[in-house]
């Protein structure tokens, strides 16, 4: 067995016994024939595709380091002050590295970082060893960004010890014995050690590789090749269990993404980044903590029967509350339908009048591509399925229609733009600008009339991502309805998915021809050529962002989003929770207008008119105002930054955040049918949304 090499850190930061017995029987991490033509070939299409269009630099180095430091350490508690500061070093020295395809720094940090983690994790029994006083006023301070490194030893044993009473407090609040959280979380870090020596070098050279990505934008990554493998399953095995696809980040689960009409995207309450910490089975399965897991095997623990019941553990992004949100969901196998657009229609009761208003809920824009290359006559889309619903509903009487977006994450552009096309005349719905900076406008040309003139609203949240975020802006700028709720998320770029295997084998091909025209040995390089074509050596992918949107009006959504004419109370701050709150995100920017006529059908006195009727429920309205103070409480929690670690006042603090708001609609008000009262009772938003709907259909007609 190849022993590591023992870290030239240990003695600068004095630790000298445990750190070098912990490594004693490690592999040693380190690159494979193929990663540094991969690296090449990777790093020359970002400098040539990527739409930044950024090269190599100190200043692009300095980014990688520091994204390859938080990735690996994001909280703080592995290195050591001494260990940063020799890294420093290497700071504006990676892109030199990195051109050359010289991987050794990343694979020497990581290599060090497992060191690190080994060592913390082996004292994790020692620390748990005596039970903590939880009456102690401590805190944990949780702004790691300012957070300075660790200058010893003893301070991270004592950082460790704020984070081990942090994670046995929800167990002291479920009643739980101290010799049954001690097992609980000593097993956590010994199944977290187990990964820790499984990793291998296709795991450092995809977190290294990532680093470098991220510096471009956040949503260009590379994939190693099981993760490719994981990402392009068959979807009809894909869409069995909960309907969320996921990923591994270091010891965590984490949630890659939601797929519409599941129980998942039903459920609202599981989100990309979410952290599943926890899984049981059934409605009385005892949680199994799966921190350090495998990702496969809690794949495998949350799949099952369908009609079964599974419960999630998850951590919030940025969530730092007293308890984990613990979920309930019915397995299922997702068909098509689940996922597709739905309608009704709900009365709603504004004055003296009753207005039946629409509501089609579209969670995902989808088209079968399948059937439509088949030929077949009656594939399904969105635009196709809501053409269908609008005319059902037109023929039951409908008086005012709202397309509720909320948790769409987007999905086919050009559905987006076909849909748009029912309700404007033909013109630019979207426009994209691409790498070369070349920009297109993308039009609503099928040729059809308008399918429905009369009033509208759309309603977004902060997950109406993409190409919702198309729809909403481009029924925004054509004035043509009114756009209520959230802030958008703000993604308006444009990935492609890039296969190495080809790039790789045409470089490795000059390569060959180089090394044979100098008349030198080029039989390794044309065995490591044959094993890729074969398949026998697999590459990963590179997802990058090709491309950005533009609104008709020439303003991007990127990072702003849409901003909705009418604001509904929201605990999400836009520099936080969006793309905004992605380190090297593209910025927002705007480009000249395309030519376009709005339809004037929303004028700004109708839309001053909307938002006094609104401000007037948020002021008399006690379901709204309930609403809006919980909200205003929800973004101060948000604002801490450290929590008690006394067990009174997490009991407290706990107590607090369980009581169900009282969201039973006021007696004697004449709203809507009992059909329809507990679902707008149990959704606020899509209640004051139709309210405002039904002002806006009253002064359509008078």
């Amino acid at each position: 067995m190849v022993k590591i090499r023992k870290s030239i850190f240990l003695g600068l930061a004095g630790l000298v016994a445990l750190g070098s017995l912990v490594a004693q029987d490690l592999e040693e991490l380190k690159p494979k024939p193929e990663h540094a033509k991969a690296l090449f070939v990777t790093i020359n299409l970002l400098e040539q595709y990527h739409y930044r269009k950024l090269k190599l630099s100190d200043s692009l180095s300095s980014v990688v380091f520091d994204n390859y430091i938080s990735s690996l350490d994001p909280s703080k508690s592995y290195f050591l002050k001494a260990d940063v500061d020799y890294f420093e070093k290497y700071r504006f020295e990676l892109d030199d590295q990195l051109r050359s395809s010289n991987l050794d720094v990343g694979f020497q940090i990581f290599s060090i970082y497992r060191e690190r983690a080994l060592e913390r994790h082996a004292k994790v029994a020692e620390i748990m060893a005596t039970e903590f006083d939880f009456e102690a006023d401590e805190v944990l301070d949780t702004d790691f960004d300012k957070k300075d490194w660790a200058t010893s030893r003893e301070e991270l044993d004592d950082r460790w010890r704020l984070l081990l009473k942090n994670m046995s407090i929800p167990h002291k609040l479920l009643d739980k014995e101290w010799s049954e959280i001690q097992k609980s979380l000593i097993s956590r870090y010994e199944r977290s050690t187990k990964l820790l020596r499984q990793y291998n070098g296709e795991d450092v050279f995809q977190s290294y590789v990532n680093a470098l990505a991220h510096a471009f934008d956040p949503h260009t990554s590379y994939l190693s090749p099981i993760s490719s493998e994981n990402f392009q399953i068959d979807m009809s095995l894909s869409l069995e269990g909960i309907g969320a696809r996921l990923t591994q980040q270091l010891d965590y689960t984490v949630v890659f993404e939601i797929v519409p009409g599941g129980p998942a995207s039903k459920s609202k309450r599981l989100h990309k980044d979410d952290k599943i910490i926890g899984v049981a089975q059934g409605d009385d399965g005892s949680f199994e903590d799966v921190i350090g897991w495998r990702l496969d095997d809690v794949v495998q623990l949350i799949r099952g029967e369908k009609e079964s019941v599974v419960q999630l553990q998850v951590l919030k992004e940025g969530d730092i509350n007293a308890l984990p949100d613990t979920l309930r969901l019915v397995r299922e196998k997702i068909k098509l339908e689940d996922a597709a657009a739905s309608a009704e229609l709900i009365p709603i009761s504004e004055g003296n009048n009753t207005f039946n208003l629409g509501v089609v809920s579209i969670p995902s824009f989808y088209i079968n591509f399948e059937d439509r290359n088949k030929g077949v006559q009656d594939y399904r889309s969105t635009t196709r399925d809501v053409r269908k619903l609008i005319e059902e509903l037109e023929q039951k009487g409908m008086d005012g229609l709202m397309i509720d977006l909320r948790y769409n994450p987007g999905g086919s552009l050009q559905e987006a733009i076909d849909l748009t096309g029912l309700f404007i005349p033909r013109g630019p719905v979207v426009q994209v600008k691409n790498m070369d900076q070349s920009v297109e406008a993308l039009y609503d040309n099928d040729g059809s009339e308008t399918l429905y003139e009369g009033p509208l609203a759309v309603m977004t949240n902060r997950n109406s991502a993409s190409a919702s975020e198309i729809f909403a802006g481009a029924i925004q700028d054509y004035k043509r309805g009114v756009v209520i709720g959230e802030n958008s998320f703000g993604k308006g770029t444009v990935q492609n998915l890039i296969n190495l295997n080809r790039p790789v084998v045409n470089y490795m091909n000059r390569l060959i021809n180089y090394e044979r025209s100098a008349k030198r040995d080029a039989s390794e390089l044309v065995e490591l050529r044959n094993n890729i074509q074969s398949g026998e050596i697999r590459l990963g992918q590179i997802k990058m962002t090709l491309s950005k949107f533009y609104r008709a009006t020439g303003s991007s959504t990127q990072k702003l989003g849409v901003i909705p004419d009418i604001h509904f109370p929201t605990p999400f701050e836009p520099e936080k929770v969006g793309e905004s709150g992605y380190e090297n995100a593209l910025p927002w920017d705007e480009i000249a207008s395309a030519k376009f006529t709005p339809t004037d059908q929303v004028s700004d006195e109708l839309l001053d008119k909307l938002y006094e009727l609104y401000l007037y429920d948020l002021h008399n309205d006690e379901l709204l105002k309930e609403l809006a103070n919980n909200v205003e409480e929800a973004k101060k929690s948000n604002l801490e930054t450290s929590i008690s670690l006394n067990l009174e006042d997490r009991r407290a603090d706990s107590d607090d955040n369980s009581g169900d708001m009282d969201t039973a609609i006021p007696e004697g008000e004449v709203f809507t049918s009992e059909e329809f009262k507990e679902k707008l009772t149990n959704d606020i938003y899509l209640r004051e949304g139709l309210k405002i709907l039904a002002n806006l259909v009253k002064q359509d007609v008078g």
